[in-house]
C-alpha cells in the first residue's frame, strides 16, 4: 500500500485571523509540505492542476521538478492532470522529462477537471470533454509506447513521423491513474489499458464510489488484465487529527465551516458521518481508513488531503508529524496483514522496469 498526501493548492483566508498567504507563500508552502511528507515516511506527494483562482498550481511538472531536486525517495504525482485541455504531446514530453530528472519516481492522475471555464481558455468545448478524454489519452499512450507516431484525430492537427522527446526513462512510461468523480467512461478507459483507477472519495458517500470502482474492476477483468480483485485502485481521503478528539473538532470547525468547497453546507458532524472525512484522534483515523477496504476491496494507494481551507503551514506540518508517527506504522501493518498475496503490489517505476513494463503492476508472489 502506498500512503501519501495530495494538495489542491488553494489560497484561502484563514477564518481564525482573516489573513491569507500570498501566491508566493502558498507555492513555497506546498514545496515545504512535500519535503516534510518524505521526512515523515510517506510514499507519495501529488499536486492538482488548476488555472483559476483561488488555486496556484497551474504548472505541476515545474513544481514537481523543483521538489524532485530536494527529495530522494517520495513518488511525485499529480492529483489531476487535465487530459481534456492539455495537448497530449506536451503531457508526454513534460512527464518524460520529469521522469528523467526524478530518476523514475513519477506517475500521474489524469482527469477532466471540474472547472467549466478552463475549456474555452484553452480553445476547447466542455461539451466535448468525454471525447477529448478518449482521443487525447489514446494519443498520449501512442506517444509513450511508440518511437514514431502518425496520428489523425478530431481535436488536433495530424502528426506525421513524430517522435516525442525525451523518450520515457528506460522505456518505461510513467504509470497512469485515471481519476473520476462521476464518469463511467473514465473507468472504462482505465480498465481497457490496464491502468490504475483513482476515486476521489472525498465529497460523496461511499455508495457512489462503490459503483464506479465496481465497474472498473469488472471491466479490468473483462479485458484480461487479471481478476477484479487485482485491479489497481487508488482512493482519496481527508482528515484533521489531534491527540484528543475534542481538540481536533474544536480546532478544525471554523476551517470546515468556511471552506470554499463545503463550507456553509452540511454540518461537520453530518459530513464526517456521510463521507470519508475524519476529524478526531489518530486512532479514529486508523479505524475509519481501514473501513475503506471493506467498502471498496483491496486497493493500492491512499492519498489524504491535509492542506486546504486556509489551514496554516505550521498546522499542516503538525498534521503530517501525527500522521507519520501515530497513524502510518499501524496502517502499513494492518494493510500488509489484510492484503492477500494474490493482490499485486502497487505499481512503481522499479517493479515495472523489472517486469519489462508488460503489465501495470507486479504480483506479490
Amino acid at each position: 500500500m502506498q500512503i501519501g498526501i495530495f494538495t489542491v493548492g488553494d489560497v484561502t483566508v484563514d477564518p481564525t485571523n482573516r489573513t491569507a498567504p500570498t501566491e508566493y507563500e502558498r507555492i513555497k508552502a506546498m514545496v515545504t509540505i512535500a519535503k516534510h511528507a518524505e521526512e515523515v515516511g510517506l510514499d507519495v506527494f501529488a499536486t492538482g492542476e488548476h488555472h483559476n483562482r483561488p488555486f496556484v498550481p497551474s504548472s505541476p511538472t515545474t513544481m514537481l521538478g523543483y521538489i524532485a531536486a530536494q527529495t530522494e525517495r517520495i513518488i511525485l504525482s499529480t492529483s489531476t492532470t487535465l487530459i481534456t485541455t492539455n495537448d497530449p504531446v506536451k503531457i508526454a514530453e513534460d512527464f518524460a522529462m520529469l521522469q528523467h530528472l526524478a530518476d523514475g519516481r513519477v506517475d500521474l492522475i489524469l482527469g477532466r477537471g471540474n472547472t467549466a471555464p478552463v475549456y474555452p481558455w484553452f480553445g476547447k468545448n466542455q461539451q466535448d470533454s468525454v471525447e477529448l478524454t478518449v482521443e487525447n489519452y489514446n494519443l498520449l499512450r501512442q506517444l509513450w509506447d511508440n518511437d514514431v507516431v502518425n496520428w489523425d484525430g478530431k481535436f488536433r492537427t495530424p502528426l506525421r513521423n513524430f517522435t516525442s522527446t525525451p523518450r520515457p526513462l528506460d522505456g518505461v512510461a510513467p504509470f497512469v491513474w485515471h481519476g473520476s468523480i462521476r464518469t463511467p467512461e473514465v473507468a472504462e478507459i482505465a480498465a481497457y489499458f490496464g491502468d490504475g483507477f483513482f476515486a476521489n472519495n472525498i465529497f460523496w458517500p461511499k455508495e457512489h464510489y462503490q459503483q464506479l470502482i465496481g465497474l472498473y474492476r469488472e471491466r479490468y477483468a473483462h479485458y484480461g488484465h487479471g481478476t477484479p480483485e487485482q485491479a489497481i485502485v487508488g482512493l482519496g481521503g481527508q482528515f484533521f487529527i489531534r491527540h484528543n478528539s475534542q481538540d481536533a473538532v474544536r480546532e478544525f470547525r471554523p476551517y470546515f465551516d468556511n471552506a470554499p468547497v463545503y463550507g456553509h453546507g452540511p454540518s461537520l458532524e453530518e459530513f464526517t458521518s456521510q463521507t470519508p472525512l475524519t476529524v478526531g484522534s489518530p486512532q479514529e483515523l486508523i479505524e475509519k481508513t481501514l473501513t475503506f477496504r471493506e467498502f471498496f476491496g483491496d486497493y493500492h494507494r491512499q492519498l489524504f488531503l491535509v492542506d486546504h481551507a486556509g489551514l496554516p503551514l505550521k498546522t499542516v506540518l503538525e498534521q503530517l508529524d501525527l500522521l507519520g508517527s501515530e497513524v502510518l506504522p499501524t496502517l502499513r501493518a494492518e494493510f500488509a496483514k489484510r492484503t492477500p498475496a494474490t493482490v499485486p503490489a502497487p505499481p512503481t517505476f522499479e517493479n515495472r522496469r523489472a517486469a519489462g513494463a508488460t503489465s501495470p503492476a507486479v504480483s506479490r508472489g
